[in-house]
């Protein structure tokens, strides 16, 4: 079985079982672009690789990045330019009137895969570059929006909602390990690194980087560079070539 087809089978497993999931106000929508926005999201599965050096992990979608375009990260103008992907995506089953899916129409752009994106670029010159050596996944496929279009992230959902949701979503990180047997996780951002390390346990490195959101002040002084030299201290050569 190819690992395009291993990696689309576990998302749309991890999709199906997250669709029962309950939640209540001030939660009142729920969004998976893995299933609105699927044919951009298979079409960014096709990067995917075996024995990388760095699974890079998210949290869960912006609602102006991977929200519009079904990857992770994923500000409209990186996606459709440098990864080359711009599908048709279509709506959530219940949309929010604040925060419309306009996919790769969407005239918003996303600080936190700007950064990251704009990094990459830089850094690798193009995706095939990166992709050999990397690959960016989200723990969670689910962006939540309360009733004022405010997003609200996993770690804020009440106990009860989110141990279901733990639950699922680290099954699901289990599989894309042991489908892309990664050398490591590096954690964007301290959630997803605490979620990896609790579900992959001590035998898997887990590390992590300053997370691009600029809701984080310290990674509006530079989040490239800072980036970098936590990577090079992690151990991990940046250099295009390096395996």
């Amino acid at each position: 079985m190819s690992i395009l087809t291993e990696m689309a089978d576990v998302s749309a497993r991890l999709s199906e079982d997250l669709s029962g999931l309950v939640v209540h106000p001030p939660v009142t929508h729920v969004y998976d672009p893995t299933k609105y926005a699927r044919r951009s999201h298979v079409a960014y599965l096709k990067f995917a690789r075996r024995d990388i050096d760095a699974l890079l992990l998210g949290m869960n979608p912006g609602p102006w990045g991977m929200a519009q375009t079904g990857v992770p990260f994923g500000e409209v103008a990186h996606v459709r330019d440098f990864l080359g992907i711009c599908q048709p995506v279509g709506h959530p089953d219940r949309e929010h009137p604040k925060r419309p899916v306009l996919g790769f129409d969407c005239p918003r752009s996303e600080v936190s895969g700007r950064r990251l994106w704009s990094w990459v670029e830089a850094r690798f010159g193009t995706a095939s570059h990166f992709f050999e050596r990397f690959f960016v996944w989200n723990w969670c496929p689910l962006a939540f929006l309360e009733e004022s279009g405010r997003n609200r992230t996993p770690d804020k959902l009440p106990a009860e909602e989110r141990s279901r949701l733990e639950h699922i979503c680290d099954a699901a990180l289990i599989e894309v390990v042991a489908c892309m047997q990664p050398q490591m996780i590096i954690g964007v951002g301290a959630f997803a690194r605490k979620r990896a390390e609790r579900a992959l346990g001590p035998d898997m490195q887990v590390e992590q980087i300053l997370h691009p959101s600029p809701a984080s002040p310290a990674a509006n002084r530079g989040w490239a560079p800072q980036v970098e030299q936590q990577l090079e201290s992690i151990g991990l050569n940046l250099s295009i070539a390096a395996r």
